[in-house]
């Protein structure tokens, strides 16, 4: 059996053909500068590629670093407030017992001044 080629497989040879004869023209044009210029390229592209991985791994250390000093702020931040408001506790007691004994001692004066005055008639 024969093979019957179609147009298209013949447009796809032909396209093969072309391609072909134009790698070939640029090896004859350009030669080994072609050749020099992949070489570079490639290196660069390995250079960009490392450059790419170092620096996403300098995000991700920064990342880390950051997440670790926010939650140490956040803790420090829970530590003042809970010791501004045991402050505020205490400095609340203080000044009901400075009331109190502040009535005692109106109290005792009222006292005083009593037995001063039965004590002058």
């Amino acid at each position: 059996m024969t093979q019957i080629s179609s147009p298209k497989n013949k447009a796809q040879e032909n396209g093969k053909l072309t391609n072909s004869k134009i790698e070939q023209l640029k090896d004859i044009i350009f030669g080994e500068n072609i050749q020099e210029y992949d070489s570079e390229f490639e290196k660069i592209k390995s250079e960009i590629q490392s450059k790419k991985v170092e620096l996403e791994n300098l995000i991700n250390e920064i990342k880390n670093e950051l997440d670790a000093a926010i939650d140490n702020l956040s803790t420090d931040i829970n530590i003042r407030l809970t010791d501004i408001e045991d402050s505020f506790s205490d400095k609340l007691k203080d000044l009901d017992n400075n009331k109190i004994d502040k009535n005692s001692l109106g109290q005792l004066l009222i006292s005083l001044g009593e037995k001063i005055a039965k004590g002058q008639k």
